[in-house]
């Protein structure tokens, strides 16, 4: 996917809609088409991701993974190997919710770490911990290894 591409084209309509007004109209537009360049790759990005877990829960003999290779978004497709189909991580009613957490370089390390020892994706073990601290135990008994989404970046 042409991510940058895409980014271009959404500056370039937004200058152009500016253009429908006076000259300090379209300058200003210009400027905001061109300061919103990381808010529409983060936007697009959270909107491939969302596509990447809706694609991912329809697979069961595999996983999709939305990758970042050199800037640019990628879709990928594994198979799973040796492994029974995870179910998916919902609430009782089936619904699910995306948040965008950051952490610390350092303590995201040792989550993957934690998580990789406990034979699971790093998001399964997020929400197990999550669970376990607010005191949810339904949900930690569904939880199961081989989460819903896994993926890298690579520049």
């Amino acid at each position: 996917m042409l991510m940058s591409e895409c980014v271009t084209r959404l500056q370039a309509d937004l200058a152009a809609i500016a253009q429908l007004g006076d000259p300090a109209t379209a300058e200003a537009g210009e400027r905001i088409a061109a300061a919103l360049e990381g808010a529409l790759r983060t936007r697009l990005l959270d909107l491939l991701g969302e596509a990447a877990v809706e694609l991912d829960a329809q697979v069961s003999d595999g996983a999709v993974e939305l990758r970042l290779v050199g800037g640019e978004p990628q879709l990928v497709y594994t198979a799973r190997v040796g492994a029974a189909p995870a179910a998916a991580e919902a609430d009782d009613d089936g619904a699910s919710a995306r948040i965008t957490l950051r952490l610390p370089e350092r303590l995201k390390t040792q989550a993957e770490d934690a998580a990789a020892r406990a034979g699971s994706s790093l998001n399964t073990w997020l929400v197990r911990a999550v669970s376990s601290a607010v005191g949810d135990r339904g949900e930690q008994r569904r939880g199961r290894p081989g989460g819903r989404l896994q993926g890298w970046a690579e520049s």
